[in-house]
């Protein structure tokens, strides 16, 4: 019963964390659209009003009239619309799964003894300390690299010593977790610091703005300018964390021996890609030429892993050599995966501890063992190379009984 109310907390907290997601993401990449997209005003009662820029929308069957105030309007608006919730709301569905999958099970999913052989009490203080860790050494790198003489900027090197930072980190967690949860965390990390932006510098520099507003002082523009250095950072984090979130489903990514370095090269593809995008929103504006290049590289990037990780084929079999029987298959999986797929226990409602059960999951065993290598879960029974060819080359054969 404890593992079906677990199951129920990880579906309804996974369906919660995808559409709040879909609501930060949305609003992070349509507000990089906008300041992108904004031109100069013409009107004169604009300019008066003081603003900096306008865009004309048309959407849903009508037209919308944006427009950005530098460093704040005049006056106040009645109705004020933060956007924030967002974004905490993320973070607490992904960190309330995190919690359910991940640290409620150290031994199954956090920990591969073959990796690094520790305590669960450890491993989950590491896993909490690295989130925490990336955001302190994050926020220091922008307050120390990119604000000088009241002014933000320095955004190449708080870039370049950031993907620093996250490639030993990523180095770093798959030396020490299953490569499962390294790459996880590595997006939870990333995802956190996002999340802390708004919290700690977007917001807060907004409200002080509204208090200098009402108490009829000159509106300081170091916190727009905090806010927006943020609000960028976060906006190119966003495609690297998702790739990170979602490659748990993919064990052919985070099981090789170089899994840090899968990782990097996805994560900088996202990047560079989303750079493509930003770039593209200010050359329209300003009649260039869209820099697609970046996106190409991207792209080439994830070519060239696609074709580096791509499975080798099962040696030939010599002449007159019969494919694997189902015995041989059975032994196979009564030896790495009766553990958890008896008929006691079955994962995934999933029995195999006798040859006809193992018979009518094959394409379940194939996919799960040898295409995907998700199973057995962090190999924790050990299950090798040619163990898993020998099944391989059973199904391929026909999956004869």
């Amino acid at each position: 019963m404890d593992t079906y109310l677990l199951d129920w907390a990880n579906l309804l907290l996974r369906w919660a964390h995808v559409i709040v997601g879909i609501a930060w993401i949305g609003a992070s990449f349509y507000f990089v659209f906008l300041d992108n997209s904004l031109t100069k005003p013409e009107a004169p009662d604009l300019k008066a009003k003081g603003v900096d820029g306008e865009l004309w929308a048309v959407h849903g069957g009508g037209f919308y009239h944006p427009q950005k105030y530098l460093v704040a309007p005049q006056s106040l608006p009645e109705h004020l619309h933060w956007f924030y919730w967002e974004s905490y709301s993320t973070w607490l569905t992904g960190f309330g799964l995190y919690v359910v999958l991940y640290l409620f099970n150290p031994n199954s999913f956090l920990i591969d003894r073959n990796v690094h052989d520790w305590s669960p009490t450890a491993a989950v203080a590491a896993a909490l300390g690295f989130l925490a860790a990336f955001w302190f050494v994050y926020d220091a790198l922008c307050r120390f690299f990119g604000e000088r003489d009241g002014k933000v900027g320095g955004d190449a090197l708080v870039g370049a010593l950031v993907f620093v930072y996250v490639v030993a980190a990523s180095w770093a967690m798959c030396q020490l977790f299953a490569g499962r949860a390294a790459f996880l965390m590595v997006g939870a990390m990333m995802a956190t610091a996002m999340s802390a932006n708004v919290f700690f510098w977007i917001i807060p520099g907004q409200r002080k703005v509204i208090a200098q507003m009402k108490a009829g002082e000159p509106v300081d523009p170091i916190h727009g300018q905090r806010a927006k250095q943020r609000s960028v950072h976060n906006t190119y984090f966003t495609l690297p964390v998702l790739i990170a979130m979602l490659s748990n489903h993919y064990g052919w990514l985070y099981q090789g021996r170089h899994n840090w370095l899968v990782l990097v090269v996805l994560m900088l593809a996202g990047a560079l890609i989303r750079h493509s995008f930003v770039a593209r929103h200010k050359a329209l504006v300003q009649g260039r030429r869209v820099p697609w290049e970046y996106a190409t590289v991207g792209t080439l990037l994830i070519v060239a892993l696609a074709v580096a990780l791509a499975p080798r084929p099962a040696p030939a079999l010599a002449a007159g050599t019969p494919a694997p029987a189902l015995a041989q298959v059975n032994s196979v999986v009564q030896q790495r995966c009766v553990l958890c797929h008896n008929a006691q226990v079955q994962q995934k409602n999933v029995a195999l501890h006798t040859p006809e059960l193992v018979l009518q999951h094959a394409q379940q065993v194939y996919q799960q063992v040898v295409v995907l290598k998700l199973m057995p879960m962090n190999n924790a029974t050990q299950i090798t190379d040619e163990e898993r060819t020998v099944i391989q080359r059973w199904f391929e054969a026909g999956a004869k009984p």
